[in-house]
């Protein structure tokens, strides 16, 4: 697995899922549930692997030189 996640891209991802995942747990009853699709930018942002970007060809890592 290629890194194709860059550092604002993971920064950004970790925040919207660590948000998403407190909603899941601090939301109102009814739609809680949708709160742990936060799982998914959380687990991208960490690793820094998104598989829907390697589908679409796009990578937000800077390039090493």
């Amino acid at each position: 697995m290629k890194k194709n996640v860059g550092n604002v891209d993971r920064i950004l991802r970790v925040i919207l899922g660590l948000a998403l995942l407190a909603f899941a747990f601090l939301g109102p009853e009814g739609i809680r549930m949708w709160g742990f699709i936060g799982v998914v930018p959380l687990a991208t942002g960490i690793i820094n692997f998104c598989p829907l970007y390697t589908l679409l060809g796009i990578n937000t890592c800077s390039l090493k030189k």
